[in-house]
């Protein structure tokens, strides 16, 4: 099977970089996939007609002309998009996402639409043991008020937890500073993640959503998840 993944930053594309041969094997043995780093989530367009230039690559701007592509596209099994919740709703968001495939013609390989709830720092706060192992000095009585995967301002709570200067210091700075931080802690965590151990019930979804869809590469089927 091969599957086009789809992120909306580089942190995100990092993560998965490190943790996606834990579900789906080595690259190419047998499975094979590409990520797609973007540079922000923007919104589903009008009309799903794409109006944004594609080099400001913003990535739901850009989804319903990325899924008629890859319908044409032979030899593509599967595409999986990872976002953000933020604040908005999930289960309308997810309604959404699922629209635009179920309108795609020609019909669109298997899509899997998975969110990270509130962001993906959550999945970081999901695996305390990893996150301690890469940050042996992370204030733990920050970390302990944490709610798994609630609307909490969940990178400003990490950064607080890791970053000297905490969150304030990172916005103060400005850009590139916030992404530059954000990719730091998908290398220095990710290599100590473990699918099995995590707590966050949307990294949970992301994983058992990918054991399916491998699972069923050899029955060849069109449905958005």
């Amino acid at each position: 099977m091969h599957i086009e993944i789809l992120v909306e930053d580089r942190s995100g594309e990092k993560l998965l970089e490190i943790l996606l041969p834990q579900i789906l094997g080595s690259q190419g043995k047998p499975h094979t996939w590409r990520l797609h780093a973007y540079k922000g989530i923007g919104r589903i367009p009008r009309g799903l007609a794409t109006k944004v230039n594609p080099a400001k690559r913003i990535l739901l701007e850009q989804l319903p002309r990325l899924l008629r592509g890859y319908g044409k596209t032979p030899g593509i099994d599967a595409v999986v998009v990872v976002l953000d919740a933020d604040k908005r709703d999930c289960a309308e968001f997810l309604r959404e996402l699922k629209s635009v495939a179920d309108a795609c013609l020609p019909p669109i390989p298997n899509t899997l639409f998975r969110l990270a709830i509130e962001e993906m720092e959550a999945w970081y706060l999901g695996d305390r043991q990893a996150l301690l192992t890469a940050y042996p000095r992370a204030k733990r009585g920050l970390l302990g008020g944490y709610v798994q995967d609630s609307t909490c301002d969940t990178w400003e709570l990490l950064a607080d937890a890791i970053y000297p200067g905490g969150s304030t210091a990172i916005k103060k700075a400005g850009w590139p500073l916030p992404g530059q931080v954000k990719y730091e802690w998908a290398e220095k965590i990710g290599p100590f993640m473990d699918w099995e151990r995590n707590q966050s019930p949307s990294f949970g979804k992301l994983r058992d959503g990918l054991r399916r869809l491998v699972a069923r590469s050899a029955q060849p089927f069109h449905r958005a998840e």
